[in-house]
């Protein structure tokens, strides 16, 4: 289903009953709503909740931004370090603004706020520019942009940016084979052929490696929010993988220490996603949150 919210299309499904406390799932840098796992999703509305999942903007089957062209990733960076601001196509903030507007088309006034990687951050921003509007927040496996954190394992950095230049569609499954390994959840293997098939209907789904390059030009441009999350009233958890190879578990506890009363879980043998064994567990500290 489509919705025009904030200006442009975004792509969505729920989950459950309409009547039920809501739910908004904000996916990461360049990853569809498919990235939420069905047995997620559906063990999440059997729980009694109104599960929204939808496509962040230039990414999945949402509105792109071809005519803001490819960004320049690596000069970005260093007017970052150079402490100047990079002119990108869009915000973290405008992103929020997409949810905010995603729940206006949907007539949902407040609902419990989860987001995931680049999901968090966006999570983090709803909750601090929409306090009325955030019933709770969960924060998993993100950051607060602080840069004095530890970087990721070079390996995972290599899988993340160096994508293969080509369309031939067993490649592009291959690779994607490699990064869910590489920066997947040690404890908790998928089975290849399980991870295959999954990877094929995502990259057939949509393939759109600008929109990628755009989402990272945003998160790079937003900087470090640790004083924004002070704005935050939200009862808050933060979820995190103590063996995340992207986002070091320290960015984790920065996140749950920068906001007031957030409450950090961190999960031994996690990695970058979300096995499909530690459901229940992530669940529970989010329904510790959302009954709050």
């Amino acid at each position: 289903m489509k919705a025009r919210a904030n200006g442009i299309e975004l792509e969505y499904e729920t989950f459950g009953d309409p009547a039920h406390p809501p739910v908004l799932l904000i996916m990461g840098l360049g990853a569809q709503l498919t990235l939420w796992p069905l047995p997620f999703v559906e063990a999440f509305a059997a729980r009694g909740y109104y599960v929204i999942r939808y496509d962040n903007r230039d990414i999945g089957l949402s509105t792109k931004f071809a005519q803001a062209g490819r960004p320049r990733l690596g000069l970005m960076m260093f007017q970052r370090m150079l402490k100047l601001k990079p002119t990108v196509a869009y915000t973290l903030a405008d992103m929020a603004a997409d949810a905010a507007g995603l729940l206006d088309t949907l007539e949902i006034a407040q609902a419990h706020i989860v987001g995931a990687s680049m999901g968090g951050m966006i999570a983090q921003l709803f909750a601090a520019t929409y306090p009325a509007r955030a019933l709770s927040l969960t924060s998993i496996m993100s950051t607060t942009g602080n840069p004095s954190l530890p970087r990721a394992r070079r390996e995972a950095i290599d899988v993340l940016v160096n994508r293969p230049k080509t369309d031939d569609i067993d490649a592009l499954v291959a690779h994607g084979i490699h990064a869910a390994q590489v920066i997947g959840s040690p404890a908790y293997p998928v089975e290849p052929e399980l991870l295959a098939t999954r990877v094929r209907e995502s990259i057939v789904r949509s393939t759109y490696p600008d929109g990628f390059a755009r989402q990272m030009a945003a998160i790079i441009a937003d900087g470090d929010r640790r004083n924004r999350l002070k704005a935050i009233k939200a009862p808050t958890v933060v979820v995190h993988g103590a063996d995340d190879a992207l986002v070091p578990a320290a960015a984790g506890r920065d996140t749950a220490a920068s906001i007031q009363g957030a409450r950090l879980v961190e999960i031994p043998g996690m990695g970058h996603n979300l096995p499909v064994e530690l459901i229940p567990q992530i669940l529970d500290a989010i329904d510790s949150v959302a009954k709050r």
